[in-house]
């Protein structure tokens, strides 16, 4: 049995038959009553955000979770299909239980995760950094280079994305499917 001495960022908890990620947490110590463990709690299967609180010791339920690697097929009416890379087994998943559904493209690389006890899917995201194409952006002016200066630009996967005023049609580079941020050119 684990007890909230055992709470790390990333667990996975079941709580009053849901599932939470600990987002944070921490120790509130007095000096005359025993500590209390809180923590941020974000649902991995009803999409609420908690804060609970619990005595130093008591004893909490997380759930062990697997991540899996998957290939994103194409997307339907039932939802994204995806297929196991080593069991080459198909499963679809709703749009809300992936992240950044936005920058999938067929054959993309994902990350699924399994609850190992029921083995259900809970969830889905894309590695961090990512290659697109650019297919559409507005030529950049000459000579303005000094600032920071950024523009929309369309993606492959259909997204806009803002890049910096040099990058052109046709030329491929690497965002952040976290925050959706420019990162650099990539050479072929």
């Amino acid at each position: 049995m684990a007890t909230t001495s055992d709470i790390s960022r990333g667990m996975i908890l079941k709580l009053d038959g849901s599932l939470y990620s600990v987002v944070e947490f921490g120790e509130n110590k007095t000096a005359r009553a025993a500590a209390k463990i809180w923590a941020k709690l974000k649902g991995v299967d009803n999409k609420k955000s908690i804060e609970k609180t619990w005595n130093s010791g008591e004893t909490i339920f997380p759930i062990r979770v697997e991540k899996r690697t998957f290939q994103f097929l194409y997307k339907d009416d039932t939802g994204y299909n995806l297929m196991n890379n080593e069991t080459f087994e198909q499963i679809v998943l709703d749009e809300v239980m992936i992240d950044a559904p936005q920058y999938l493209k067929d054959g993309a690389e994902i990350f699924v995760f399994v609850n190992t006890d029921t083995e259900l899917p809970i969830g889905a995201e894309l590695p961090e950094k990512i290659v697109v194409e650019v297919t559409y952006c507005e030529p950049g002016l000459k000579g303005d280079t000094a600032t920071r200066a950024m523009k929309q630009a369309t993606i492959d996967t259909g997204t806009t994305v803002n890049v910096p005023l040099f990058v052109e049609v046709g030329e491929k580079i690497r965002i952040n499917t976290k925050t959706g941020d420019y990162l650099e050119r990539v050479k072929d």
